[in-house]
């Protein structure tokens, strides 16, 4: 079996609702991020044996095979092969999982793993909600017949309840995520890992104009306190304890990781980030729906004989704070360790990117603060759960 490493990983900064990549199609933003991965690392496209990438909701502007389309529309050679996965939010996680296993089993040398959402265009649910009718529904009856049918929202809510994580809880958490990320921007903590891209300028009747402008920082953080949390309203009912101030943010963006065999990376001479020691895909109750990074953690900790001190990042997607904090009491996990940058609540969620955000996150802090392991996990819509471990080299 060959050793997998990841030699390079970036990210476009993270566009806010209607922000500064709401208007750009997202093939663009993925394909300057993709182009600008192989530029720093000294590749021709030709060189990259398959792309594969997550994408959540694939119709319009993301429809067909936004990957290779991606690709294509920014000099990719037409040989090598592209697709788009879906693992719902994992979905750029599970293609970097997809990718360790094609260079693992010796199917491939060279892989780059991404994914891309612009949640402007297209909002969450977009491929199943207000289509006409003759389209149908996701669900079909003899799925009740199973399961209940709740909505994520709702699941954040019964995980709170399971594990006991109240308002104040969630508030403290929400509030604690946009100060780590306001620290990492003011002390440069993302520059390794930001694409500047070039986008265009729109005027206030939307219409583009002739005028570029760089976009390198992420533009959702938002100033905010306790007090401030506390008097936002909860967003799923009335008994809820998850408001806008602790659930993830509408975001706009792309992200890339750059995997090949090690003895690849050494032929051509290039000097990897981290190893990746073991990856996981694991199903879950999909009712509470958004448990899976608890066993997606147990698995990837049992699979590679370390444990949870053994770990010196964990990224640990905040689809809402109730996922992390139930997360970090199943397993132990220091919360000091725990996206130290902040995460999608200060951030965004830019749904099938954001799993390669993470492993980029994690890889750069490794980096950072020159620590051993990093383990990154994400809940998914309909009981699933994915998992990345890696190891700094």
């Amino acid at each position: 079996m060959n050793e997998v490493v990841i030699v390079d990983a970036c990210r476009s900064a993270v566009g806010k609702k209607e922000g500064s990549l709401g208007r750009v199609h997202p093939t663009d933003t993925l394909g300057e991020v993709m182009t600008k991965l192989l530029e720093r690392s000294g590749l021709k496209t030709n060189q990259v044996d398959q792309v594969v990438g997550g994408c959540i909701n694939k119709l319009g502007a993301q429809g067909m095979n936004v990957i290779r389309t991606a690709w294509l529309a920014h000099g990719g050679t037409e040989k090598t092969p592209c697709i788009t996965v879906d693992a719902q939010c994992g979905s750029s996680q599970e293609a970097v999982m997809l990718a360790q296993s094609l260079i693992k089993s010796g199917m491939a040398e060279a892989v780059m793993a991404c994914g891309v959402e612009n949640m402007s265009r297209l909002r969450i649910g977009s491929d199943s909600v207000g289509l006409p009718k003759e389209y149908g529904k996701p669900v079909s009856r003899s799925y009740f017949e199973h399961f209940e049918f709740a909505s994520q929202f709702e699941g954040a809510e019964r995980v709170a309840q399971k594990y006991q994580v109240t308002r104040q809880d969630a508030d403290n958490f929400g509030l604690a995520s946009q100060e780590r990320a306001a620290r990492a921007v003011s002390e440069g903590r993302f520059k390794s890992q930001i694409i500047p891209l070039e986008v265009p300028v729109f005027d206030e009747a939307g219409n583009r104009t002739e005028e570029t402008k760089v976009f390198d920082q992420d533009e959702i953080l938002r100033d905010t306190s306790l007090e401030a949390l506390a008097r936002l309203k909860p967003v799923a009912r009335e008994d809820g304890i998850h408001t806008a101030g602790t659930s993830s943010q509408i975001a706009d963006g792309a992200a890339a990781v750059l995997l090949m065999s090690s003895n690849r990376a050494g032929e051509l001479g290039l000097k990897p980030m981290a190893k990746v020691v073991e990856t996981a895909l694991v199903g879950c109750d999909p009712v509470l729906m958004l448990e899976g990074p608890i066993p997606a953690t147990e698995k990837l900790l049992e699979a590679s004989g370390l444990s949870i001190d053994d770990i010196s990042v964990f990224e640990v997607n905040e689809a809402f704070a109730s996922v992390v904090l139930s997360w970090a009491k199943s397993v132990g996990a220091d919360m000091e360790k725990v996206n130290p940058n902040g995460g999608a609540i200060a951030l965004g969620h830019p749904l099938g990117a954001t799993g390669c955000f993470l492993i980029t996150k994690a890889v750069h802090e490794l980096q950072r603060i020159q620590g051993a392991y990093g383990l990154v996990s994400m809940c998914c819509g309909g009981g699933l759960g994915t998992g990345t471990l890696v190891q700094r080299v």
